[in-house]
């Protein structure tokens, strides 16, 4: 990697982690676009499975009692049997056919997220482990496993307060599971040390920010970018075939 390139990787990790903690969400939507682009697919959703993970794991310590555990259980039993076929599909595809899958996935979940979309299947018991399931998948194959548990939270009819602290919780158990199944990415000491920097300077200015900006401003620009980043994802997908 040039030094442009390693200017690149903070800055994106950067602002990942600082819509994350201003916004309760965003890391992976925002990040793993991008880091695709940057570092090819697979080392990119695997950086962001890791950054995204550690982010949640610090932002858990605060609001673990409110974790919903009887819903919480299918929805990280569902995406522990899931994840493994995410990362078989991303071991079999030549990467164009990778940068469209997770460009696709990436614009779909987004779309889905902007439109709050309500389904019937996505609530009790069993929309939880169809939730699972599918994010499991995603989060492995793509590094986006955050909409269809959003999705699953909107049908519940959760709070915000109540959704922060449960996203985190799956954050930690999926990405965990992900990890496990794809293992690490590939970077420096000194690279991962950027990484870490740039997730503890993100955090630092989301929590500033935090209550001073409007929420769904925010969260509107969150998911436009993730949209601009899957789209071009798509197109460069397309243009290696």
């Amino acid at each position: 990697m040039t030094v442009t390139q390693d200017v690149l990787l903070t800055g994106i990790v950067l602002l990942g982690s600082s819509v994350q903690w201003l916004t309760g969400m965003g890391f992976a939507l925002v990040a793993v676009p991008a880091l695709v682009l940057l570092l090819g697919p697979a080392q990119g959703v695997v950086l962001a499975n890791c950054a995204a993970g550690a982010i949640c794991l610090v932002g858990l310590a605060g609001g673990w009692r409110l974790v919903r555990l009887p819903a919480m259980v299918p929805l990280c039993l569902a995406a522990a049997c899931t994840v493994p076929a995410g990362t078989w599909l991303t071991r079999q595809l030549p990467e164009p056919w990778l940068l469209l899958v997770m460009g696709g996935l990436v614009t779909v979940a987004v779309l889905l997220v902007m439109r709050g979309v309500r389904v019937s299947a996505l609530r009790g018991t069993r929309g939880a482990v169809a939730a699972g399931a599918i994010g499991g998948f995603m989060n492995s194959a793509a590094g986006v496993g955050g909409p269809p548990f959003s999705l699953y939270a909107v049908n519940a009819g959760w709070t915000v307060r109540e959704f922060v602290p449960n996203a985190m919780f799956y954050g930690v158990v999926v990405n965990a599971f992900s990890v496990a199944s794809n293992g690490l990415p590939d970077l420096s000491r000194t690279r991962w040390a950027a990484v870490i920097a740039a997730m503890a300077v993100g955090g630092v200015i989301g929590r500033s920010l935090a209550g001073r900006l409007p929420e769904e401003r925010v969260r509107l620009l969150v998911l436009l970018l993730a949209l601009t980043g899957g789209v071009t994802a798509v197109g460069k997908g397309l243009w290696g075939l």
